[in-house]
């Protein structure tokens, strides 16, 4: 190490492909990080781009694939609701065709609400304190809803629904 630099092994592109080709196979990744972990090889821009098509050409690397891996799971384990997924893809630079479709085929109506009714009832019940009034929990109930990403309309559909219930 010398002047604080690390050397690094510059790899080719053939190899740079094999590693590559695991690293797409471990998880769904984007073209972004793909192109990020090439760079991280040493490889030019051009031979990345052609890496890239290589990659796509033989199925390692899917962006409507990612699409519908990452706002499925995202929304099933986390919650989120559609506009915070979209707005994390787009993050990622994933093209809106694919954002768009992930999210119709990824995320039903019905399961969208019942998820929402679900995160209304957690956070309701978790506002104990003694000057949480109906109108402060319903207000900070949508508040937290739509930091989670939920529209207006579901949130007004839904928490109608939950204070009829009570």
């Amino acid at each position: 190490m010398e002047d604080g630099y690390i050397k690094r092994k510059v790899l080719t592109p053939e190899q740079a492909y094999v590693k590559i080709r695991h690293y797409c196979a471990f998880q769904e990744r984007t073209h972004q990080e793909v192109k990020t972990k090439l760079a991280g090889y040493g490889i030019s821009w051009h031979q990345a781009s052609e890496l890239l098509s290589k990659l796509i050409e033989d199925g390692f690397l899917n962006e409507e694939r990612f699409a519908k891996a990452f706002a499925g799971g995202k929304f099933r384990i986390k919650g989120w609701g559609r506009k915070k997924i979209e707005a994390e893809l787009k993050k990622r630079y994933i093209a809106d065709y694919s954002i768009r479709k992930a999210i119709r085929e990824e995320i039903g109506q019905e399961d969208y609400e019942k998820m929402a009714m679900k995160l209304i009832e957690k956070k309701w019940s978790s506002l104990t304190s003694p000057g949480d009034t109906a109108f402060v929990k319903q207000s900070k109930t949508r508040q937290y809803l739509f930091m989670r990403g939920y529209e207006n309309d579901v949130i007004t559909r839904v928490m109608k629904l939950f204070l009829c219930k009570d």
